[in-house]
């Protein structure tokens, strides 16, 4: 098994990163999940095909995630097909990749099918994003060990989750989403731009990229706005973007300060919208959405862990997916959260250089592992069992299916056992509980050193 490339394949709704172990541990690649067809070009891209895209005006996608949820088969075989093909024989390899959180069974059935039946990969392992984050680098600090509870806050194209993990394992009772991710971001600027400006409905592209290149995280919310009101076309926050122009191969770009334009250029004047669209992270209530923000929904997840602990994760938060990449994300979810935690609790988050590649890091890493073999369902494995032999082995928010025949050894031997035995059968192991000053978190251990 340790002979075999490892492909590592984060498998995003927006795009995918991967590679192969010990070849690509650094740069992955980084694709589109997309069906793309261009009116320009008159042209159909998948995937990595994109790149050759000259003209990218109204673009129409067909993306093989709906609501977070794979269920595009055909649009992510095409994708897969041309990454596979140019890259790796799948029929020699195992394969980790990423599913979303919650994923449904028969969808998890139909990955486990196309891993084996379709690339025919010798083995494979499944889990969420966030399950790798203890395996990397993102919360590692030197001369400690990994902490042994975290707090991963993953906001991605289609949802934002809050995910806890202790020793490892996602706590699944905690887990909270928003449905506020970089697709709803990008549709409400497009919306605000088309009513007040330019009509953007059919340019997506361009929509996310004004997006990635404009906006920012507003760290005082209010004075914000009403400088933006009070001076709306001389303000330090005003910015003009210049729209690209494919028939000159000029990409898109901030305007400098003073820099004079060409009769062909054309502009959008991003004033409130820079902070205004980002700030739907933290008040979905802006747009009618009747959920708490990422803050409120933080604080409501730790409360729900056993409280002996809950300082140790008030001082190990990190921060993955596109979306925690906005300028001030950072300084302003720390400023929320040090407000609701309680006083003597820590408040530390720890973010990426590249948080889009945080969780294709760690799953490198752990891949490059030991232990990963014990991990994996081989071919084999999966031919004798079927699905089954991947619910056993990989852990979720679904309860570890039983095998049939130890429950029926378990209840003969339980009838002879008596009551007492009976009311304790089944019960979780109580919580390994830990003193009270650990719980204070890392941080307070240093200052005390």
């Amino acid at each position: 098994m340790n002979s075999l490339k490892t492909v590592v394949l984060d498998n995003g709704a927006s795009t995918i990163k991967a590679g192969i172990l010990g070849v690509h541990d650094d740069k992955p690649l980084v694709i589109p999940n997309s069906v793309v067809r261009s009116k320009g070009d008159n042209a159909t891209y998948v995937g990595h095909e994109l790149a050759k895209c000259r003209d990218f005006t109204s673009l129409r996608f067909r993306l093989p995630f709906e609501k977070g949820f794979l269920v595009d088969w055909d649009a992510q075989k095409a994708v897969w097909d041309g990454l596979f093909s140019s890259e790796v024989d799948t029929s020699e390899a195992s394969l980790l990749i990423t599913e979303p959180y919650f994923n449904l069974p028969n969808i998890q059935d139909v990955y486990d099918q196309f891993v084996f039946e379709e690339y025919e990969f010798r083995a494979y392992h499944r889990c969420t994003p966030a399950a790798l984050i203890p395996h990397g680098r993102l919360l590692a600090q030197p001369g400690l060990p990994q902490p042994e509870c975290i707090l991963v806050i993953d906001s991605g194209f289609s949802f934002t989750h809050v995910v806890p993990i202790l020793n490892g394992a996602i706590v699944w009772e905690a887990v909270k989403r928003i449905d506020v991710g970089g697709k709803l971001l990008t549709n409400h600027l497009k919306e605000t731009i088309s009513f007040r400006q330019w009509n953007m409905m059919e340019e997506t592209h361009i929509v996310n990229e004004v997006k990635e290149a404009c906006c920012f995280v507003s760290e005082n919310f209010k004075s914000d706005l009403e400088a933006c009101r009070v001076q709306p076309t001389k303000n330090p926050i005003l910015q003009e973007y210049i729209f690209p122009d494919y028939s000159t191969h000029r990409p898109g770009r901030i305007r400098r300060a003073g820099e004079p334009l060409d009769e062909s250029c054309q502009t959008l004047t991003m004033n409130n919208e820079r902070f205004t669209v980002p700030e739907i992270l933290f008040h979905p209530t802006d747009i009618g959405l009747e959920q708490a923000g990422i803050s409120t929904t933080v604080a409501a997840c730790i409360s729900l862990l056993p409280e002996d602990l809950q300082g140790m994760f008030w001082a190990n938060i990190g921060l993955i997916g596109g979306n925690t990449a906005l300028p001030g994300f950072r300084q302003r979810l720390t400023s929320e959260l040090r407000s609701l935690a309680p006083i003597d609790c820590e408040v530390a988050v720890y973010s990426s250089e590249h948080p889009i590649m945080e969780a294709y890091y760690s799953a490198i890493t752990f891949a490059a592992r030991p232990e990963f073999s014990q991990c994996l369902v081989t071919r084999e494995e999966y031919q004798e069992m079927g699905s089954t032999a991947c619910r056993r082995k990989f852990r979720d928010w679904k309860p570890a299916e039983k095998d049939p025949s130890r429950g029926r050894e378990h209840a003969k031997g339980k009838g002879q056992k008596g009551k007492a035995d009976d009311e304790d059968d089944g019960s979780p192991p109580p919580t390994k509980k830990t003193a009270r000053g650990r719980g204070r978190g890392r941080v307070a251990a240093r200052r005390q050193a």
